[in-house]
């Protein structure tokens, strides 16, 4: 016995017809006409063309500047005669003396008299210069007797040219009643390159 039921077909045709009405309606609303527009392309004015920037300029390597040479100026050392220059102090006022005290004079010291020592050669090469303070002991004679370096030129070669020079000398020698005595006496030599 079979326990399935036969079905009609004019039932599975109704419901077919129905499905396939249905698909249709679909279908139909479906295909209903699209509205379509073309729309154009708005055209914009092309835009003001710039011209091109300007190419970079040509950079040309500068020339160096002149730089003019310097001058240069070379003084030669011109030989002159070394400039000595004797100070002497000024003598005292003569006082008249008492009756019984002997008048005295010191001695005269006058470096124009004397031959100017020569300037050292090493001196000059080595451009030494410098003031020397001698002492000295001016004789009966004028001679002098003995010098001594009171204050160094910083040159011994200088100091010893100034006691060189000073022994070449001759003074007016001090006076005590006029008759002419031993006594020192102070110079200065003032050695220069010029």
């Amino acid at each position: 016995m079979s326990y399935a039921q036969p079905q009609s077909s004019s039932r599975r045709l109704t419901a077919l017809v129905a499905v396939h009405g249905l698909a249709r309606k679909i279908v139909e609303v479906v295909r209903a006409p699209l509205e379509t527009k073309i729309i154009e392309e708005v055209k914009r004015p092309p835009p003001e063309q710039q011209p091109p920037p300007p190419p970079p300029p040509k950079l040309a390597t500068p020339p160096p500047p002149f730089i003019p040479p310097p001058e240069v100026q070379i003084q030669v050392p011109v030989q002159l005669p070394p400039t000595i220059t004797a100070v002497v102090p000024t003598p005292p006022a003569v006082a008249v003396p008492p009756p019984g005290v002997p008048a005295r004079t010191p001695a005269v010291v006058d470096a124009s008299a004397c031959p100017k020592p020569a300037y050292p050669a090493a001196s000059i090469r080595a451009n030494e210069t410098g003031l020397v303070t001698l002492t000295f002991l001016i004789d009966v004679d004028g001679k002098v007797l003995e010098s001594k370096v009171e204050r160094s030129s910083g040159h011994r070669r200088l100091d010893e040219a100034a006691r060189a020079g000073l022994g070449i000398c001759k003074f007016k020698p001090a006076t005590v009643d006029g008759r002419p005595e031993r006594a020192w006496a102070r110079i200065q030599y003032d050695w220069k390159l010029e």
